[in-house]
């Protein structure tokens, strides 16, 4: 469980997971975004974001994504090596996502991890670039996988 902030770069920190309903939502009421993290064809109501972050911070670390002090996004590195990342629409296409994961390559090295993984699904190309980016490749249908060094 994520106990300290982490600074990513002179932009970028990672903020420890609190509960934040009233921030973290509207991440989730866009369709696109819920579309992509989760190929659902619904939004988050609150219940839903709450069981899914009370998952997310139970079984890794989690945290938010803090851009130039507002929050923006979350990112997790599970128990099982996976990493997950939600970057809201109006902050995506500024290299958030792609620091971010890097930021959780670290960790995972900090950890002693010796591969961490992504499930990306076929229609998230806005995904598959960053984590291909980031060093990460195609080991199955919609899996990547990095080598931790």
């Amino acid at each position: 469980m994520a106990t300290e902030k982490r600074s990513v770069d002179h932009e970028i920190t990672l903020v420890p997971y609190y509960p934040a309903p009233e921030v973290a939502l509207k991440w989730y009421l866009d369709p696109d975004v819920c579309k992509k993290v989760d190929n659902i064809d619904f939004v988050y109501d609150e219940e839903r974001l709450s069981a899914m972050y009370s998952f997310l911070s139970t079984h890794g670390d989690c945290y938010y994504i803090e851009y130039r002090g507002t929050l923006v996004g979350d990112v997790s590195l599970r128990d099982n090596a996976e990493i997950c990342i939600v970057v809201c629409r109006e902050f995506q296409n500024r290299g958030i996502g792609r620091r971010c994961i890097k930021a959780m390559l670290d960790l995972a090295k900090e950890k002693g991890l010796e591969e961490v993984r992504a499930n990306i699904y076929s229609f998230n190309e806005q995904s598959r670039r960053a984590f291909v980016s980031a060093g990460f490749q195609k080991i199955a249908d919609e899996w990547y996988s990095y080598k931790v060094e």
